[in-house]
């Protein structure tokens, strides 16, 4: 007796469509903005990741090109000339404002005496520190998004199971009946937001941590870059004479 009403609940749990969309349509409205809410965070965070690999894919690439120019022994001033305005990745940024400052100290013959380049100096120290902050500032862009993310996807997810999982409750009280088929979809519903909540949640993270890695050694690597070049044009000022 017992084992024949089991058998007829679990046939009647398997009658009942379990399927994704079904699951979002029958879900409680609140359930439904949640599920909602995590799927429109989902893609945004892959938009995110994928506009972010590409981008710093493309600015390790310029600075290896931009470094093999510039340490190939050739005229700083013949390279500022032909990127100077066009500079389009953070260390041709970089490289571009410090000469931009070189040369309009030069011009107005502001560095003759000791005093006067020690200030050239720390004014071109400057620029490169803020060129490097700005430009870190511009990578580090929408990383937030994917941080938010990744903290409270799984917790507004856990919100959605347990909202559904109590309507679940009233349903079982309402209809007095606690057979597989009337609990299993609401069950089913509620943990398909926790479902959604970790999908949004985990890409994110994963993401999150690897750019923050990937630009804090960038803005090493520029740092580094800033540090020998300052040292280059230090010893042209101490020579009297431009590179």
């Amino acid at each position: 007796m017992n084992e024949d009403v089991i058998a007829r609940q679990f046939a009647g749990a398997a009658e009942v469509d379990l399927s994704m969309w079904s699951l979002f349509l029958r879900a409680d409205i609140v359930v439904q903005i949640v599920m909602l809410a995590l799927l429109v965070a989902s893609i945004w965070c892959w938009a995110i990741i994928f506009e972010k690999w590409v981008r710093y894919r493309r600015v390790q690439k310029q600075a290896d090109e931009f470094e093999r120019l510039f340490w190939s022994g050739g005229s700083l001033e013949k390279l500022y000339d032909e990127i100077g305005a066009n500079a389009s990745h953070p260390m041709a940024v970089l490289f571009a404002g410090a000469m931009r400052e070189w040369r309009r100290t030069a011009e107005r013959g502001l560095a003759r005496t000791d005093k006067l380049r020690a200030g050239l100096q720390d004014r071109i120290s400057q620029v490169m520190r803020i060129s490097i902050d700005r430009e870190v500032d511009r990578l580090e862009r929408y990383l937030g998004v994917l941080a938010t993310v990744g903290s409270t996807a799984p917790f507004l997810g856990l919100f959605g199971t347990v909202w559904g999982i109590m309507d679940s409750f009233q349903s079982i009280a309402a209809t007095n009946n606690t057979s597989l088929a009337v609990v299993a979809p609401g069950i089913a519903e509620a943990l398909f937001a926790t479902a959604l909540g970790l999908v949004a949640a985990i890409p994110a993270t994963v993401a999150y941590n690897k750019f923050a890695n990937d630009i804090a050694r960038y803005a090493t690597r520029l740092e580094g870059f800033a540090g020998e070049f300052s040292a280059i044009m230090s010893r042209q000022l101490d020579e009297g004479e431009s590179r």
